[in-house]
């Protein structure tokens, strides 16, 4: 059975782990009911609605 020599670095061992890892920014939509963009499957930070529906009350 291979036993390894060395012990692996954290740097090394992450450096392996980390090329699975891919970052992409967040979908960007435009807001159904204000048309402002927001971040897909959030609330809308400009009316408050999400699916048609007023979640937080803005003070206008």
């Amino acid at each position: 059975m291979a036993v390894p020599k060395r012990k692996t670095s954290k740097a090394r061992r992450d450096k392996r782990r980390a090329s699975n890892i891919k970052m992409t920014a967040p979908a960007i939509v435009e807001c159904p009911s204000c048309h402002e963009p927001m971040v897909i499957h959030r609330v809308c930070p400009n009316c408050g609605e999400y699916k048609g529906k007023e979640i937080i009350s803005m003070e206008e």
